[in-house]
């Protein structure tokens, strides 16, 4: 994986109330890596139907306390959802990790997973099955149609916020209130 910064790296993308494609409804993305040859990101605010602990479960992996192994994996996207990223900060000591800024991270690696339940992963993770991609334009042309808004990302709401309240938490970085907007009127 690449370590250096693109363009959009390190971006939030949130869906507008117009987005109404069923895999971006409403979402939160992290962009991780952006070039010419498009983008990737993992959705921070959709939970998926399993536990960390069924995750690593499944895998093989044995340990981990009741509170990280009780943690919802989220549905990272549309892409690869039988793929795992662990989106964390402490510094890339896995294989698989690409540096996304100095201090946050995204790995691929069973490494990370087993350095969790041994109780030696990073202070700060989440999990996703799956990520979200877009080919070479794709990316600037649903900007360009106002698809999405973008706000910087930030250790909070990416580890701390709950899934529930990131959509509109990730618009109020920016100022923006969904409530205010016409497209969002009667939603609940």
């Amino acid at each position: 994986m690449s370590t250096s910064p693109t363009p959009l790296a390190n971006q939030l993308l949130i869906a507008l109330p117009s987005l109404a494609e069923t895999n971006f409804s409403r979402s939160v993305a992290l962009i991780c890596q952006h070039d010419a040859d498009g983008a990737m990101g993992i959705v921070v605010n959709r939970p998926s139907e399993y536990t960390l602990g069924e995750v690593l479960g499944q895998m093989g992996v044995d340990g981990g306390s009741e509170s990280m192994r009780a943690q919802v994996v989220l549905a990272g996207g549309p892409v690869h959802p039988e793929r795992g990223f662990v989106l964390h900060d402490g510094g890339p000591q896995w294989d698989s990790t690409m540096a996304i800024t100095d201090s946050l991270f995204l790995t691929t690696s069973r490494e990370i997973l087993e350095a969790m339940a041994r109780g030696e992963g990073p202070a700060n993770m989440v999990v996703a099955l799956g990520c979200a991609g877009w080919t070479s334009g794709q990316l600037e042309q649903e900007l360009a149609e106002n698809d999405w808004l973008t706000a910087p990302a930030d250790a909070e709401l990416l580890f701390d916020l709950p899934l529930d309240e990131r959509w509109q938490a990730a618009a109020g970085r920016i100022g923006v209130d969904f409530a205010h907007l016409a497209d969002y009127a009667g939603h609940a």
